[in-house]
């Protein structure tokens, strides 16, 4: 078991940002919170434990000394939508690359 100190302030943590999630978003329900493997297993919790009253805790792919509200709303909708417009975006730029070899500077069209 980590020192109670630790766990202690995580927990104090895991509340504050539950507090300000609900407070953000009124329409979703926060069920969990999601550690790096790596954290969990630093401060002695097993996934799926009850850590706060109707929150569990969960292995996420996060980086250790970060954790997140898990919750029923999608947060990343807008993210994802605009990640696929930069992307098309990008994809749709021509490009000049240095041709390198026979004329020093000259730049062809790919």
């Amino acid at each position: 078991m980590s020192d109670p100190s630790k766990v202690g302030k995580n927990l104090r943590a895991f509340q504050m940002a539950l507090n300000a999630h609900d407070r953000e978003n009124p329409t979703h329900t926060a069920w969990g919170i999601g550690l790096s493997h790596f954290d969990m297993e630093r401060l002695g919790f097993e996934e799926g434990e009850e850590i706060l009253p109707g929150i569990i805790i969960q292995t996420d792919g996060g980086t250790s000394g970060n954790f997140r509200v898990l919750c029923d709303g999608d947060h990343d909708q807008g993210r994802v939508e605009e990640e696929a417009e930069v992307v098309e975006a990008v994809a749709t730029q021509t490009v000049g690359v240095p041709a390198g070899g026979d004329e020093p500077g000259r730049i062809r069209e790919i």
